[in-house]
């Protein structure tokens, strides 16, 4: 297999964690492992610490802003373990992908399409906003009824993680909605739910976690969600 160039970045989001290596070395070896599958040979491992929040995170990730540079230069790819290593902003996915950035997602593998890139991108910001926005309610809620949120009792704490679960759940079904037209489209084929899970897995589609591979069963359920 010939060898080809490439950059990897890896990112944590604080100092904590960049010190201590939390994240950072499985990274690194999910990097490995994909650029020996694919025959890729990495130039330069890049280790960042720093948010991944926004569209204008270039300006705060200057090291990402560099390997990009380079990467461009000589028409390399840089490799990610998972997509929001890069960001869990739509718009700055969007916006790389517009500049015709190269960079691989190893969790997704080479050759995934732009739109399920983009698709996924979505996914993630539409999850996270969700469970933000519930986690904000839940501390309000629990503020109006006069409890210090220094030191939660166990009830509160159990409808904390209940609102957790809610978000998640509807996370879910947005997923779900947003994959049942595609599952439609391979049935109109005259596909089964197993040929289906066989030609989303070989066009790259990423599964609700992004990781992991389709099966009749997974579509079966994602059809009932989505009902």
């Amino acid at each position: 297999m010939e060898n080809r160039a490439a950059f990897a970045y890896m990112r944590v989001s604080t100092a904590d964690q960049g010190n201590k290596g939390n994240g950072l070395s499985a990274q690194r070896e999910t990097i490995r492992r994909f650029a020996g599958a694919e025959g890729f040979t990495i130039l330069d491992w890049v280790e960042e610490v720093e948010t991944g929040k926004g569209a204008d995170a270039l300006t705060r990730r200057p090291k990402l802003a560099e390997v990009l540079r380079q990467a461009r230069r000589i028409k390399a790819p840089v490799i990610v373990s998972k997509l929001d290593r890069l960001s869990r902003d739509v718009a700055f996915i969007a916006g790389l992908m517009a500049e015709r950035v190269p960079f691989i997602v190893a969790d997704l593998g080479p050759d995934v399409d732009p739109f399920v890139l983009h698709l996924y991108a979505a996914l993630s910001e539409k999850e996270r906003s969700m469970i933000s926005t519930r986690t904000r309610e839940a501390l309000a809620a629990l503020k109006r009824k006069g409890i210090k949120l220094g030191n939660p009792s166990r009830r509160s704490l159990c409808n904390a993680s209940r609102r957790g679960a809610k978000a998640r759940q509807q996370a879910a079904n947005t997923f779900a909605a947003s994959i049942k037209p595609m599952i439609q489209g391979y049935q109109a084929q005259g596909l089964t739910l197993r040929a289906t899970a066989e030609a989303m897995n070989k066009s790259g589609v990423p599964t609700y976690r992004g990781a992991g591979t389709w099966s009749a069963t997974q579509l079966s359920r994602i059809m009932a969600r989505a009902s």
